[in-house]
């Protein structure tokens, strides 16, 4: 196999658009193979054989779609079939939508009167674009149903993640076929020619191939810049949004950040108005909020707090919050 001679254009496969051509076209069996094996680590005789798109692609026809799912029925060597839904996801409330799809194509099985028996396994294989499990170190997390003692209940629903920010090889490390699907879903946008790494993969060089843009329609090519375009005009939003309001709480000061995080129940934001502030204001902040919990201060525990380090007055702070009356705030100094 040889490496294309020109320099290329490749679309970014993290957007909806992409991903749904790129995995879930009428050509892309040989890449659902390579990728859904790769990442549920099977090995035979438990490999994908066979797979059937159940909601074939179709190039997108409007700004903004939020089709981000590929919906595969998939059978194994041992004749047992799934269904594996997949999808590239970094909207709000996003950890219910994976669990409510997955809950909701293993209910979806069966029509009224059909036997249980008839269900078949549900694998969502999800992959993110931002952490999710800051405590897990490894690029893909999986969860069955378990005890609480760690016992299996069943595999018949099965939720897998892809964090792709946690995976930091080069292409000189790429080691295996699930390294270099990763590689690409990371960095495809940013190539203009070909590593030989993922040119030797026949299923990664097709799936470059469909994500060349030479290969688009004009249609598809406005489509997905489209969708680029509003995505980086959402991420641009929340970057404006947190620079305005930092550059607000320095200028406002603490007493207005505290007022609007009581008023809002935004304890995110109380805490990030003590951070950005002086010791100050700090102090100012902890006596606001004790005289509107708890009435007027003595004056030994106004003492207190202008003496206090900003570590110690974080510390009350946060007591402060929750405590149910003033001395549990100062119990241990």
């Amino acid at each position: 196999m040889t490496g294309y001679q020109q320099p290329m254009r490749f679309l970014n496969p993290r957007t909806d658009f992409a991903f749904k051509k790129i995995f879930g076209s009428a050509e892309s069996h040989d890449i659902l193979l390579s990728f859904l094996n790769a990442i549920l680590h099977l090995e035979s005789p438990y490999r994908i054989e066979e797979v059937q798109i159940i909601d074939p692609y179709q190039a997108p026809k409007i700004q903004g779609m939020k089709d981000t799912y590929v919906d595969v029925k998939a059978r194994d060597e041992q004749g047992r079939w799934y269904i594996i839904e997949m999808q590239v996801l970094n909207v709000e409330g996003f950890e219910k939508r994976v669990l409510y799809n997955a809950c909701k194509s293993y209910a979806g099985q069966l029509d009224s009167g059909e036997r249980y028996q008839l269900l078949t396994d549900v694998i969502a294989v999800t992959i993110t674009n931002f952490i999710m499990f800051g405590e897990r170190a490894d690029v893909v997390s999986s969860f069955k149903l378990r005890a609480d003692d760690g016992g299996l209940y069943g595999d018949d629903l099965q939720l897998v993640f892809a964090e792709l920010p946690k995976f930091g090889k080069q292409e000189a490390e790429l080691a295996s076929v699930l390294d270099k699907w990763f590689y690409f879903l990371k960095h495809a946008e940013d190539l203009r020619v070909v590593p030989p790494a993922l040119d030797a993969d026949p299923a990664i060089h097709h799936a470059l191939a469909i994500a060349n843009r030479a290969g688009l329609t004009p249609e598809e090519l406005e489509a997905q810049e489209r969708r680029e375009i509003f995505i980086q005009d959402q991420r641009g939003a929340l970057e404006k949004a947190l620079a305005q309001g930092k550059a607000e709480g320095k200028a406002e000061g603490i007493t207005q950040g505290i007022t609007q995080g009581i008023a809002q129940g935004i304890t995110q934001g109380i805490t990030q108005g003590i951070t950005q502030g002086r010791q100050e204001g700090e102090a100012q902040a902890l006596q606001r909020l004790l005289l509107r919990r708890f009435g007027a201060m003595t004056p030994d525990i106004a003492a207190r707090i202008a003496a206090a380090s900003a570590q110690q007055l974080e510390t009350w702070f946060d007591r402060a919050i929750d405590a149910m009356q003033l001395t549990d705030v100062f119990s241990d100094g």
